[in-house]
């Protein structure tokens, strides 16, 4: 099997925060009585509000016995290094952790202005202390999330705020926008986040005008994205589409919870180098996004 081939196959079963699986079942020559034909016809919205009460990643510290432990502050200006520990059930330091995403651990420090994003891959000591060298731009609150799936356990996204010391002065959010510049490169968003619905959203990559057509494997895929609401800076469900080409364009699902605006960051890499592309998004209700006045994403 070929190397995009094998990416398509990955990213097909990735998620960024809860993946979720329907059953699809066998189709036999059996008429459905009146009550089961109503059954299935309801099944849809039972689902759909199911889905809706799971609330999103990264609101918590802690989940299911696991407690994210931030060590040391954060430092503006001169990386330092930044520790914590995942605490288990039993009190202690959690040590074994499964691989996802081609990671055992995925740090991401957000501003809560969400003007301020990374995307890190901390080193675990033997004693279950994780270290990164790390700065953050500005002084002010910023929020750690912590990625990971132990050993035996279901994958969680844990969070917790941090405080950068010195003068803090927020900024406002940027404005929704269809395009963004990174360096050389130009990404384009097409479609709209729809509350309470997996909405696509299709990120094409160009550079110099030019589409770009040899994206690089980053993290099991061709493009990793980060979704963030605006306000609590819940971490949302996202999903990749398969895809055996390496660009221009890499699509996502994203799942937002409610109305509102969100960040979306974007990683890709290319020329052996990872680059992050922000947007600004607004997401509607269904009954806006069939309304003919509706608008999404102003440029």
């Amino acid at each position: 099997m070929n190397t995009a081939a094998e990416l398509g196959s990955y990213a097909l079963g990735l998620t960024v925060v809860f993946g979720g699986a329907l059953g699809v079942g066998k189709v036999t020559a059996v008429t459905p009585s009146p009550a089961a034909t109503r059954q299935q016809r309801q099944k849809p919205q039972r689902l759909q509000k199911t889905w809706a009460t799971i609330p999103p990643g990264g609101l918590q510290v802690s989940q299911d016995g696991y407690t994210l432990d931030p060590i040391t502050p954060i430092a503006t200006g001169a990386p330092a290094d930044f520790t914590f520990r995942i605490i288990g059930p039993d009190g202690g330091p959690v040590t074994g952790f499964e691989v996802a995403h081609d990671k055992k651990m995925h740090l991401i420090v957000a501003s809560r202005d969400l003007t301020s994003f990374q995307h890190v891959h901390p080193e675990m000591a033997p004693d279950g202390t994780w270290s990164i060298r790390l700065a953050v731009p500005e002084a002010g609150p910023y929020r750690a999330f912590a990625d990971f799936v132990p050993q035996g356990a279901e994958g969680l996204t844990l969070g917790a705020d941090l405080q950068a010391a010195g003068d803090y002065r927020p900024k406002p959010l940027p404005q929704a926008g269809r395009t963004t510049s990174v360096g050389d490169y130009t990404v384009s968003l097409a479609g709209d986040l729809v509350a309470g619905r997996s909405s696509k959203i299709t990120l094409t990559v160009s550079k110099g005008g030019e589409p770009v057509t040899d994206l690089q494997p980053y993290l099991g895929a061709y493009g990793h994205l980060v979704a963030l609401r605006a306000g609590d800076l819940a971490h949302l469900h996202v999903h990749p589409e398969e895809s055996a080409t390496a660009g221009p364009e890499i699509v996502f699902y994203v799942e937002a919870p409610s109305r509102g605006d969100y960040r979306l960051f974007l990683d890709f890499q290319h020329e052996g180098e990872v680059r992050t592309a922000a947007f600004t998004a607004t997401a509607t209700t269904a009954d806006e996004d069939d309304s003919p006045a509706a608008t999404h994403g102003h440029s």
